[in-house]
């Protein structure tokens, strides 16, 4: 696939690097809540204050874990949107593989009219290599 595009709408690999570090903050949410809810269950002492605090780092580690639930949501969406990204991408390649082919076999069985055929080609502005626009480009399944 031409960088252009992967560069210019979406690198599937940045986007998937960017799910990774999002894995990796929850990760390292869920082990903060772990340890903290874990320090306030060792603290030495009895009563209403120890109590509260261990209901207090409780309710925090709920906190933390219900936020580490949401970047590993977000790290998912990315994915899927990766996936999209890397589906156009080749539709885009697809449709410039497509348009390669017409002018080619137009040039193979035209080629002898000359000039007709180059003009009619040349009033087509084609979208530059790897770009989203190929995307509208109305062009007929070739037929051999």
């Amino acid at each position: 696939m031409d960088g252009a595009g992967s560069s210019r709408y979406g690198d599937p690999g940045a986007i998937r690097a960017l799910a990774a570090g999002l894995r990796e903050q929850a990760a390292a949410v869920r082990s903060e809540a772990d340890r903290l809810v874990g320090l306030a269950r060792a603290v030495p002492w009895d009563g209403l204050a120890a109590d509260a605090l261990r209901h207090r780092a409780a309710a925090g580690g709920s906190g933390l874990r219900r936020t580490a639930a949401l970047h590993d949501d977000a790290a998912d969406a990315l994915d899927r949107h990766a996936a999209e990204v890397e589906h156009r991408l080749e539709l885009v390649a697809a449709a410039e593989a497509r348009f390669r082919a017409l002018v080619a076999a137009a040039l193979d069985r035209l080629g002898g009219l000359g000039d007709p055929v180059e003009r009619l080609l040349d009033r087509f502005s084609p979208p530059p290599p790897g770009h989203r626009d190929w995307l509208d480009v109305d062009l007929p399944r070739v037929p051999w």
